[in-house]
């Protein structure tokens, strides 16, 4: 007798973003018509594992979902932190793991997806992660597929931006996604040649800010392009615990960083201002072909890892190579912005502030 076909379950878990049906087409066309296994798709993310909600997929399921952003799966958030207070929902996914005779588990994710990969990793089940997110911030991988969509997107609303400013002599801010980590502003700010970008891990001064766009009206410039990344901070907010932060944060009137950061302009200077959120544009529409590929890549090497029982690792893109790294060494960690960033040093070489001290 042969081998046993090898059944494989895929979720996609956490906020949707472009390349999760590009990377899900990925290790299940090769898993299909390659490598001759069974392919089971949960819906709803980790929910759909819990409650049995899964249902097999076939060729036919990955026509035309290559251009298509968001998920065919359905997606869903399940906090790791309760979920390791709930053995019995841990339980429900071992269980229906068993119950659909899966060989491994296939998660697309970002931080929280590969936190709770690991953990059921470490309950014995055979887990392959592939990185999503358009912050950027999973730590193991150079990129992960969804951040150069968002990147498209968050640098076509600063070019559109751009001509408004200009016409109207304005200080332009532009909030964009990241609460822990500026990958995302920072790449679209370079890009779309941001006067000021503020994000997370380089602490601002608003002193620093205003004197940018007093510089540049100095040089005749009579417009000023602001981005924020929504988790930017001042540096006195930056001394703050975690807790202390969050309440303060509450006790604020604004509904978002992007308006926060525009008091705080105007409460020190005559500037017209304003503002905007292109908030969850940032995540929809379709993948950019640079996403396509690398979902691709991720999922096709994911699907040969399975074929040669190669568990327990999330595929990674490191210095333009394919590889993958135990998911113990990505867990619980985050991958912030360097303050010595080659994008930062260029951005410093462009005049651009980041709204620290010369």
């Amino acid at each position: 007798m042969g081998d046993k076909k090898k059944t494989i379950g895929i979720l996609t878990s956490g906020g949707d973003c472009p390349g999760l049906n590009a990377a899900i087409r990925g290790v299940a066309k090769p898993a299909l018509e390659i490598f001759g296994m069974k392919v089971i798709g949960f819906s709803n993310g980790y929910r759909g594992l819990m409650d049995g909600d899964g249902r097999e997929l076939f060729q036919s399921d990955m026509s035309g979902i290559l251009t298509v952003g968001g998920t065919i799966l359905g997606t869903s958030r399940e906090s790791f932190k309760k979920l390791r207070k709930s053995p019995e929902k841990v339980q429900m996914m071992i269980d229906n793991y068993n119950k659909f005779e899966l060989d491994c588990l296939v998660v697309l994710g970002g931080n929280g997806t590969h936190k709770t990969a690991n953990m059921l990793s470490q309950q014995g089940l055979n887990v392959i992660g592939l990185p999503k997110t358009i912050d950027n911030d999973l730590y193991g991988t150079d990129f992960t597929f969804g951040f150069h969509s968002a990147v498209d997107i968050a640098t076509s609303v600063i070019d559109r931006i751009h001509s408004t400013a200009q016409s109207h002599g304005r200080v332009m801010i532009i909030e964009l996604m990241g609460h822990d980590a500026g990958w995302l502003t920072l790449y679209a700010g370079i890009a779309g040649g941001a006067d000021v970008i503020l994000i997370p891990e380089l602490p601002y001064s608003i002193d620093r800010v205003i004197e940018k766009l007093h510089e540049r009206e100095n040089e005749g410039k009579k417009f000023s392009i602001v981005a924020v990344a929504e988790g930017a901070m001042t540096m006195d907010e930056a001394k703050m615990s975690s807790r202390e932060y969050k309440d303060y944060m509450s006790s604020l009137p604004y509904p978002s960083m992007g308006y926060k950061v525009a008091a705080e302009i105007s409460a020190k200077s005559s500037f017209e201002i304003r503002v905007t959120v292109p908030g969850y544009q940032q995540r929809g529409g379709q993948p950019s072909p640079y996403d396509r590929v690398l979902a691709t890549k991720f999922g096709t090497y994911a699907a040969e890892m399975i074929s040669r029982s190669d568990y327990g690792k999330m595929v990674s893109i490191s210095e333009n190579k394919l590889t993958a790294i135990p998911l113990s060494k990505v867990a619980g960690k985050l991958k912030l912005v360097p303050a010595d960033h080659r994008l930062i040093n260029a951005g410093r070489l462009l005049h651009t502030s980041f709204g620290q001290p010369r």
